[in-house]
């Protein structure tokens, strides 16, 4: 076999060739823009005629030549091979179907080292007559963790939605998930929609911000282009949400309408007005009023609402004690929900560290289980309950108790981390079904739960607080307020790395009138002959209000 330049013209098609089916006009399109970009990578095999004639025929690469000749080339490189008995047509079918696509990720790979080539996006989708948009979406692959690759490889890829998805969530994210998810041995399929789901974030849109560039900043809001989004909106996006909705909520106080409100959203997504209150639906009038709220998409919606005419006393006059409420614009929580989660997890970490490790006396221990019971979220049923799990999680401490044969067998010390370990399992702060109430409080309190707090000045937590909340934090520290909310952040933070911060809103002391209500409903439960409580309709609110005015708790470092 040798290499040889003829005119492609010259060449005369084998009729004993296996691809006998034409090719689609975007194949051609795709092989013609290739060889006018870069010419025949790998050149066509030739061979001898066989019926006398002194020409070549073609054995390999009928859609080069087609192609080669439609680019107007004049000579092109073949290589020259034996004549076959059979015509080469076993050749050409084994040719056909051993033959593989390279995998997405093989096309990745290869357009990563163009691009180191020096090539741009914009040469190689001329070479390859693809979209550039195709290319961009290809070079997604470089934001997806290696093992995934290893796998997409392998065939196995997922759609264009979850691949978005995975390339948009962080490394350590996809690690976590891949984890989980990665295929068992014998299975080869994994459940991409599983990855997916694992990694999804809710994404706030830049079309949907009514606020500017200065908020942006000053929540740290960055923006990500969705280069899957059709190409004629503004598909930037950020997975920020709290930082989002603090900007709207801002834009909102310093734009809003004068005896204009911020109103809440329901759980159905309708605006909550005032009461008494009629929505105006066509042209509002002089008298009327201006609600503006986020709805579920994070957008700023403006609707308009009529109050009812004040009464008139005897003398026809207004009566200015009339129904007219007094209506006042809602800033921004001093802490989101977010926030109120956080300090749910740390002080139920904290409550968890004092209990096993502060001192507590034997009197005090006793006292604190008989609390523990008293929690939210406990539940003491019978002996047909089905909730295998919540008795199990006692018993394991309770077996520690017991001999063989039943009877109490302990000393004090069994005694004690047996008591310890069962307050740690029944007692929690956090913001779901397993708060144990005011009592898990009380019970912090007890055990100096505080000193156990982590150093809550990180940029996570102080971006759940709002402008004024972060200022008021400055306050008895050398830390400035900044005109960015996110400078002040950063200087707060950077003033405590060598220390420790505690937000008041996460101290463990309950509210005196919570407590004092708290002891008042407990007291007066109406209990039946058989000791059941007959009616708890006044139970305490589940979540608690944080207080505006409490002032930061600061630790120096040690």
């Amino acid at each position: 076999m040798h290499l040889m330049k003829v005119d492609p013209r010259a060449l005369k098609e084998n009729p004993d060739r296996s691809r006998q089916t034409k090719s689609t006009a975007q194949a051609d399109a795709l092989l013609l823009a290739t060889i006018r970009a870069v010419g025949i990578v790998q050149p066509p095999v030739v061979a001898p005629q066989t019926d006398g004639g002194n020409g070549f025929i073609i054995d390999r690469g009928h859609r080069r030549v087609k192609q080669a000749i439609a680019a107007g080339l004049d000579e092109i490189e073949v290589l020259v091979d034996e004549a076959a008995n059979d015509n080469g047509a076993m050749r050409s079918m084994v040719e056909n179907i051993a033959r593989e696509q390279l995998n997405p990720v093989d096309q990745w790979r290869a357009i990563e080292r163009l691009v180191a080539l020096g090539w741009t996006e914009e040469a190689i989708a001329v070479a390859l007559a693809l979209p550039v948009r195709q290319i961009k979406k290809l070079r997604l692959l470089a934001n997806v963790l290696p093992a995934m690759l290893d796998h997409m490889a392998k065939g196995d890829m997922p759609n264009e939605q979850q691949l978005r998805t995975i390339a948009a969530a962080d490394l350590e994210e996809q690690k976590e998930v891949w984890k989980v998810q990665k295929p068992k041995k014998g299975d080869p399929q994994v459940s991409w929609f599983a990855v997916a789901n694992g990694l999804s974030k809710k994404r706030m849109y830049a079309r949907d911000a009514s606020f500017g560039e200065d908020l942006a900043q000053a929540y740290s809001i960055q923006w990500v282009e969705d280069l899957f989004a059709p190409a004629d909106e503004d598909s930037r996006y950020t997975t920020h949400v709290e930082g989002f909705l603090g900007a709207q909520q801002e834009w909102m106080t310093s734009n809003l309408p004068k005896r204009g409100i911020i109103a809440d959203v329901n759980n159905w997504g309708q605006v909550a007005l005032p009461p008494k209150a009629e929505r105006v639906y066509g042209k509002p009038g002089k008298t009327d009023r201006t609600a503006m709220y986020l709805d579920r998409e994070g957008k700023v919606q403006t609707i308009h609402f009529r109050l009812p005419e004040p009464k008139k006393s005897k003398d026809g006059k207004a009566d200015e004690g009339g129904d007219e409420t007094a209506l006042v614009a809602r800033p921004r929580p001093e802490v989101t929900r977010k926030g109120v989660e956080m300090i749910g997890d740390l002080r139920t970490d904290a409550l968890h560290e004092a209990l096993a490790r502060a001192p507590i006396e034997d009197d005090t221990l006793m006292a604190l289980l008989v609390l523990a019971l008293a929690g939210r979220n406990i539940s003491i049923q019978s002996g047909a309950s089905s909730d295998v799990h919540g008795f199990a999680r006692m018993e394991r401490h309770a077996v520690r108790l017991v001999g063989e044969k039943g009877q109490l067998a302990f000393d004090m010390d069994a005694l004690r981390s047996a008591g310890r370990s069962a307050l740690i399992d029944a007692l929690s702060a956090r913001e779901n079904r397993t708060d144990s109430g005011i009592v898990a409080r009380i019970v912090g309190e007890a055990v100096g739960a505080v000193n156990f707090l982590p150093n809550m000045a990180t940029e996570d937590f102080l971006s759940c607080l709002s402008r004024a909340a972060l200022e008021r934090s400055c306050k008895d520290t050398s830390v400035l307020p900044r005109q960015k909310v996110k400078d002040t952040r950063a200087a707060l933070v950077e003033h405590f790395k060598e220390g420790r911060w505690v937000h008041a809103a996460a101290l463990f002391a309950p509210d005196e009138a919570k407590l004092a209500e708290w002891l008042r409903k407990s007291a007066d439960v109406e209990l039946d002959d058989d000791g059941d409580a007959v009616d708890q309709s006044n139970s305490l609110a589940d979540a608690e209000e944080l207080d505006a005015d409490d002032q930061p708790y600061q630790v120096a470092a040690e």
